[in-house]
């Protein structure tokens, strides 16, 4: 026989008819450990790359010196990433990065070695080119209304071509010292000499004092207006799980060289174009312009000049990353670049970017660099050939595209 009077809604939510508060409570904070877990994945699959090379390995990837090289040998990758993530989540494609990173290393090694330039006025004028790149492909793409793939399809061609002119088909080097530090620099010994270098490990505790501080913060804020947060439990073992990383990363940079340079310029381009992508107008517009032109148009988005400033912006930083690879290699040579558009693709997908459009983060591109760097040098001490590594990492980089994919019929309900 059928309840003459079933509980009405407001009696199951307090626990009225069949419902179990217990189990509606441990049900909500199910969910949103999921949801959580979903919204970190790719974090997720960078612990889960680092541990299986670190087992298969016996340990030497997470050495000291490997925890260095993964940033060193990676940064110019990470730089493009930060760019390439801005001009995918607008819609568009940027297939020049390499070559225009050849040409600058190229003219930035008649600059600071044939002409003699000071090692600083190089660096300004090189980024000058960058930029100079920048407004030329910004041009033909915003104004004239060439799709992008076109232009840097072009351009991948010209620069190419004019880094090979400039460098005369033969090598240019070696660099002045604080040229190379860009590539090769460490921030060390500045209390003195120490076997674990003090300010390493002093910066990585202020590193973890902010991130608490900041997810206390904005905890505090979501809770002040009535929004969801995960569960306590939940949100403090987050907070110890990323703080050991932190730690143990900062500790095996101390017990090596103390800080890369190059990593005291990730973090600087990390903090500024993460404000600008989550803060400003510029970068609201940028995500507008990606999820639908045509409303960001009619909205009054000026997305012309978005796009040129854009390119302009991937300039500069294919530029840097230029200067990066060169003093590295303290080399500027003509097969500087291969392959560098692909590397910064890669990571700005694997990091959770948008096929179409929209979507993606500045954190999410560096952490695909990262897996693509854990990926190179795992794959580098198991004795993996290259062509082994080539296919590899392409099969990375179907496998995330066809989770975005994925994600994006269920959201849908395809």
């Amino acid at each position: 026989m059928s309840n003459p009077n079933p509980p009405t809604i407001e009696e199951a939510r307090v626990g009225g008819g069949n419902v179990n508060p217990t189990e509606n409570k441990l049900t909500d904070r199910l969910s949103h450990i999921l949801a959580d877990l979903g919204k970190n994945g790719i974090f997720i699959a960078l612990i889960a790359v680092v541990v299986l090379f670190a087992i298969l390995t016996d340990g030497i990837l997470l050495r000291p010196q490997n925890i260095s090289n993964l940033v060193v040998q990676n940064g110019y990758i990470l730089v493009l990433a930060i760019g390439m993530v801005m001009v995918i989540i607008a819609g568009h494609i940027d297939l020049s990065v390499g070559s225009v990173a050849a040409f600058v290393g190229a003219c930035s090694g008649v600059f600071a070695v044939q002409w003699g330039l000071p090692w600083w006025l190089a660096v300004i004028l090189s980024l000058g080119i960058g930029a100079l790149v920048g407004v030329w492909q910004g041009f033909w793409i915003a104004y004239v209304g060439i799709p992008a793939f076109i232009v840097t399809l072009a351009g991948m061609l010209i620069f190419r071509g004019l880094a090979l002119v400039v460098l005369g088909n033969a090598n240019i080097g070696s660099f002045p010292a604080e040229y190379r530090a860009l590539g090769n620099g460490f921030l060390t010994d500045v209390f003195g000499e120490f076997e674990i270098d003090p300010l390493t490990l002093g910066v990585g505790a202020l590193a973890i004092i902010a991130l608490v501080v900041q997810q206390v913060r904005t905890r505090r804020g979501r809770q002040k207006y009535s929004q969801d947060v995960e569960p306590m439990a939940w949100f403090i073992t987050k907070l110890v799980l990323v703080s050991v990383a932190i730690g143990f990363f900062a500790y095996s940079l101390a017990s090596y060289k103390g800080i890369p340079i190059t990593l005291i310029i990730l973090a600087v381009l990390v903090l500024v174009y993460g404000v600008v992508m989550n803060r400003t107008v510029f970068g609201r517009h940028i995500y507008a312009i990606g999820g639908n032109r045509h409303a960001a148009e009619l909205s009054g988005i000026k997305t012309r000049r978005v796009d040129f400033w854009l390119f302009v912006n991937m300039g500069v930083l294919a530029a840097l990353a230029g200067l990066i690879f060169t003093a590295r290699l303290n080399l500027a040579g003509p097969k500087a670049g291969d392959g560098f558009e692909l590397e910064a693709i890669s990571a700005a997908f694997i990091g959770g970017a948008a096929v179409q459009g929209g979507v993606g983060t500045i954190g999410g591109a560096i952490i695909g660099g990262l897996i693509i760097g854990v990926l190179n040098n795992g794959m580098s001490i198991m004795g993996i050939g290259i062509e082994w590594q080539q296919a590899v990492k392409g099969l990375v980089l179907l496998l995330a595209v066809a989770f975005d994919v994925y994600n994006k019929r269920r959201s849908g309900g395809n």
